[in-house]
């Protein structure tokens, strides 16, 4: 079976968040690493890898920098990346990185294509969906737990009513929640044998992707304007001096909250 998981690069936890002022885009020069429930995808796919055989293969829209991020997941037991990396992809909103990853996955022709629930930097939580309308696949959302009997998959999710059980034949996409399970570690062995295996770095023209169709000109959402929240009034300020329970209490007193 030929599994792909389409993987996101975000801002590392740790770095400090910026918009650049001049393209009012998220500032992504500082660290990256892979996105969180990507993980879980990546960690479902080497599941289902083991238990029916086949290939995972790590797909990615994004700088070249973000080669760098895959081999973690390559040290997790994937067995190749692809990385689609071009100029003209920058910029690209979500109707033309759908573009881009459908062409790629096309491309790959695989059985079955795994997604993260949501990135970390956009929470939008629907690109799996708008790429498996490009392929005319059907998907299977918030996945908790998957089953793949070799001819369809069977995915449970839970929803604020109870819980769905959902079955669709293969060629699919699956985008896994974070409770489907937990990513493994790396093993140092796993690490090592990251470095030798197929890492390539593609352009839009070799997957067939339009330039037209992807970064700023194949985006139909426009950022106008950012700015910070507006200041609320009323805030009060209490330095600790030692008093500063005794304060507090005086406060909510006065507020009629205790």
């Amino acid at each position: 079976m030929k599994i792909v998981v389409c993987v996101k690069q975000v801002p590392d936890a740790t770095a400090v968040k910026r918009i650049d002022p001049g393209t009012n885009r998220l500032d992504r020069s500082g660290e990256g690493a892979l996105n969180t429930t990507d993980l879980n995808a990546v960690e479902e796919a080497l599941r289902v890898k083991e238990a029916q055989g086949g290939e995972v293969t790590l797909l990615c829209l994004g700088p070249a920098k973000a080669m760098e991020s895959l081999r973690k997941a390559l040290a997790m037991g994937a067995d190749r990346a692809v990385l689609v990396s071009d100029d003209a992809a920058a910029g690209s909103d979500l109707v033309a990185t759908s573009h881009v990853l459908a062409k790629a996955l096309e491309r790959e022709q695989a059985d079955l294509v795994f997604f993260g629930q949501q990135s970390g930097d956009a929470d939008g939580a629907v690109l799996w969906s708008a790429v498996a309308e490009r392929l005319r696949r059907p998907v299977v959302s918030q996945v908790a737990e998957l089953t793949v009997d070799g001819t369809a998959v069977t995915g449970k999710r839970q929803t604020e009513f109870g819980y769905d059980v959902i079955r669709a034949p293969l060629p699919a996409v699956v985008a896994v929640s974070d409770a489907i399970n937990e990513p493994r570690y790396p093993s140092l062995k796993g690490i090592m044998g990251a470095k030798s295996k197929p890492q390539e770095t593609v352009s839009l023209a070799d997957v067939g992707a339009d330039a037209s169709a992807a970064g700023e000109a194949g985006s139909r959402t426009t950022v106008l304007a950012l700015s910070p929240p507006p200041a609320k009034s009323g805030q009060v300020r209490i330095e600790d001096d030692g008093t500063a329970a005794e304060q507090i209490v005086e406060y909510l007193v006065e507020k009629r909250l205790i």
